[in-house]
């Protein structure tokens, strides 16, 4: 079994790149800082992982996420191995996600920029009603468009 779970934050906003095919597909590549649990005195407490996202899954990337976002992924780890033009060996893994979702709350979406009142996020419904919680308010019928169930 190969299944990788991962919260973290965006360290820029995504790249999207379309397939030249008759049908274009969409590919978003972006890096994911994940805190550790735990870390030892003088190492790192943060992973980075790079990430690609087909399809719409990728648009989904594109539309709703940029830089700062936290983001879960569900997806699946993929060697990238190569011999470079030195003829050396050349060791890389990617994350290819499957499942994205959103992972913040309401207030911090607002405070990095990608809330419903900033450019890039939701629209504000126009018959919203003050929330008592800190999740974001959905526009009507956005399941619609969601790469996900």
């Amino acid at each position: 079994m190969n299944k990788v779970i991962l919260m973290g934050n965006l360290t820029r906003d995504p790249e999207i790149r379309y397939t030249q095919s008759e049908n274009s597909l969409a590919i978003a590549r972006f890096s994911l800082a994940v805190n550790r649990r735990f870390a030892r005195q003088g190492e790192t407490d943060v992973d980075f992982f790079n990430c690609t996202a087909f399809g719409k899954t990728a648009e989904f990337v594109e539309k709703y996420f940029k830089q700062g976002s936290r983001m879960l992924l569900t997806g699946r780890v993929q060697n990238d191995n190569y011999t470079n033009k030195n003829g050396e060996k050349v060791y890389s893994v990617q994350i290819i996600a499957d499942e994205i979702e959103f992972a913040e709350r309401k207030s911090a979406a607002d405070a990095n920029g990608s809330g419903s009142n900033m450019g890039g996020g939701f629209p504000q419904p126009t018959n919203a009603k003050p929330a008592d919680d800190d999740f974001m308010d959905l526009p009507p019928n956005i399941e619609d468009g969601l790469p996900f169930n």
